[in-house]
């Protein structure tokens, strides 16, 4: 089974009512990656990092089979950060700080080696990057895609292109 995952892979800072943590891996692809490593070993990951990501957790996410043919690693750039605060029931967050950095460039194009990836899991990023993915491939079975209320917010009619061309949407129930 081959799982193409493209989102962020980044720093994030969270606090929850149980307790906070600051600047710890974070990210979709990340986590779809490392999670998806536990059913399969043909994982292609596709996203943006700067210069400051750990080294280690690039060799980790490898080390469960994870191509990292897809990772963009910007020399001179800062990898995205967000900061968020959940509240009580976990559905709801306040944004507290987000900075795009090398993802405020990202334009992804797939390794050849890629486009050929049968299930696809479209992380949480601009619906133009979402459908820009999608027109790359050649021949998905299946197609999911997370989104937030952001997106809806600042781009719902790009964003109903991109959910027009997929088999699963991923939301919470807020923004349901």
């Amino acid at each position: 089974m081959s799982l193409l995952t493209v989102g962020t892979v980044a720093f994030d800072s969270i606090e929850t009512p149980y307790g906070k943590v600051e600047k710890v891996i974070g990210g979709a692809c990340t986590y779809i990656s490392w999670a998806a490593s536990y059913f399969t070993n043909d994982i292609r990951l596709t996203s943006i990092v700067g210069n400051d990501f750990p080294v280690d957790e690039i060799k980790q996410l490898e080390s469960r089979g994870v191509n990292m043919e897809g990772l963009k690693i910007v020399s001179d750039g800062k990898t995205f950060f967000w900061e968020g605060k959940y509240h009580e029931n976990m559905n709801q967050r306040d944004t507290i700080t987000t900075d795009l950095n090398v993802l405020d460039d990202f334009d992804p194009e797939l390794p050849a080696s890629y486009v050929d990836s049968k299930y696809i899991m479209l992380g949480n990023l601009t619906p133009d990057i979402q459908i820009r993915v999608m027109e790359q491939l050649t021949g998905p079975k299946v197609i999911a895609l997370d989104t937030m209320n952001f997106w809806m917010d600042i781009a719902m009619d790009r964003l109903k292109v991109a959910i027009k061309k997929v088999d699963i949407l991923t939301i919470n129930d807020e923004e349901a």
